[in-house]
């Protein structure tokens, strides 16, 4: 007998052996893979390693809550190196190889309109975290920012209201200033307004001394400036220089981090800013979300429009994977107009005819401590209109067009 039982215990503790053996080979659960591509190199990095720690921020979240359908998350970066050709290579590469389920992408609309044919050459699914010119949508992009009824085209008629007419547009050479100040130029002649003057700069540019002394000399009374990245920091330098801090300031591409960059030694007394939503801004919500985010990344982090949605990106899509069952991003782009997520900015959720979120519209004015003292100038959530009514998506498209690709002498039969 006591030998049987000696065979027996011998048995059970193989059995129990064996059974912790293969416990420990057992695979953990495949990741779900998310790929990024931001600027963390070049003019737009200062502005843009702030959405790619937001994305991080909600991907550690959603791990510490046990993952997407019982897998993590994992979170591909590409440095996109402010260079739009190269953004749209690393989003092929993601999608391509190493079979992300969705980008999060992009601070400016070229390197947008780069990304989006790689997106819909695959059909695949894009965040894009950012304000934008409107006149575009696409099967395969979440537009989180606002568009242009959101931002561009209230701000620049609080502007006006506030600070009276004659405008003077400034905005670097590329598609999103010069579509934006499309808008704004109808909206200055229907509403007998007066431009004094519209200017572009590179990227790159550093010297505005002329523009400053332009500014001097016109006399406007406010400035609705369009410039993204560096280029900022130079422009409020200039401004500073010249002694025009009395002069409005408008800008519809500065939030919290960029204000933060420009250096108290060149504060604009006289700067606002339009977003939908500001660091400032009461409620717990709020409140728990940038406490998270400086815990993380530390206490002199500040939060901003464009980082909240990059986070709320990442969650919404989780939240439509859970919904659809899988990450495929197909399935998960069909989910993606059945569901919602609270947000510090409020409910997050896709309007399904135009794939853009439902946004508040506050102007802020820029603060010596780097915030936005903030006010609501929408009295309810705006609906995203990205083409406006008053003329047809053709001819906004065929705008869009003129603006990106212009007609040659030879295109209008000159000699």
């Amino acid at each position: 007998m006591s030998a049987n039982l000696a065979r027996l215990a011998i048995l059970l503790l193989f059995a129990t052996l064996l059974g912790a053996w293969l416990i420990l080979r057992a695979e953990a659960p495949t990741p779900i893979r998310i790929g990024v591509v931001h600027a963390l190199s070049g003019v737009m990095a200062d502005s843009e390693r702030g959405l790619v720690d937001a994305t991080r921020l909600a991907v550690e979240e959603l791990n510490a809550n046990g993952g997407v359908l019982g897998r993590p998350v994992e979170m591909l970066i590409a440095d996109s190196r402010s260079d739009w050709g190269h953004a749209a290579a690393e989003a092929e590469r993601l999608i391509r190889d190493e079979k992300v389920s969705a980008l999060f992408a992009c601070w400016t609309s070229s390197c947008r309109q780069a990304v989006r044919p790689v997106v819909e050459k695959y059909r695949h699914l894009m965040f894009y975290p950012l304000q934008y010119e409107g006149m575009e949508q696409s099967p395969n992009i979440i537009y989180m920012g606002a568009a242009p009824n959101q931002q561009i085209i209230p701000g620049a008629r609080w502007a006006m209201d506030r600070f009276g007419p004659k405008t003077y547009l400034l905005g670097s050479d590329y598609l999103f200033p010069r579509a934006a100040n499309l808008l704004i130029r109808e909206l200055i002649q229907t509403g007998k307004g007066h431009l004094l003057a519209e200017r572009y700069q590179a990227m790159t540019a550093s010297d505005f001394s002329a523009i400053a002394e332009e500014i001097r000399q016109l006399k406007p009374d406010v400035v609705l400036n369009t410039l993204n990245g560096a280029s900022n920091r130079y422009f409020f330098a200039a401004l500073a220089a010249a002694g025009l801090g009395n002069t409005p300031v408008v800008s519809f591409s500065i939030a919290e981090p960029e204000l933060q960059a420009l250096g108290l030694q060149n504060f604009h007394p006289e700067h606002f800013a339009v977003w939908g939503y500001f660091q400032s801004l009461p409620g717990a919500a709020n409140q728990k979300f940038v406490a998270q985010f400086r815990q993380r990344f530390g206490t002199e982090r500040v939060t901003s429009d464009p980082i909240l949605s990059s986070h709320d990106a990442v969650l919404l899509w989780a939240t439509a994977v859970r919904e659809a069952g899988t990450a495929d991003p197909a399935q998960v782009n069909r989910s993606i107009g059945r569901v919602s997520i609270p947000s510090p900015a409020g409910i997050v959720a896709t309007e399904a005819t135009t794939r853009h979120l439902w946004r508040r519209v506050y102007v802020g004015k820029a603060q010596v401590n780097g915030q936005f003292e903030a006010t609501e100038i929408s009295e309810a959530p705006v609906r995203p209109a990205p083409f406006p009514s008053y003329r047809s998506r053709a001819e906004w498209l065929a705008q869009v067009k003129q603006i990106t690709h212009p007609a040659t002498p030879a295109d209008k039969g000159e000699k």
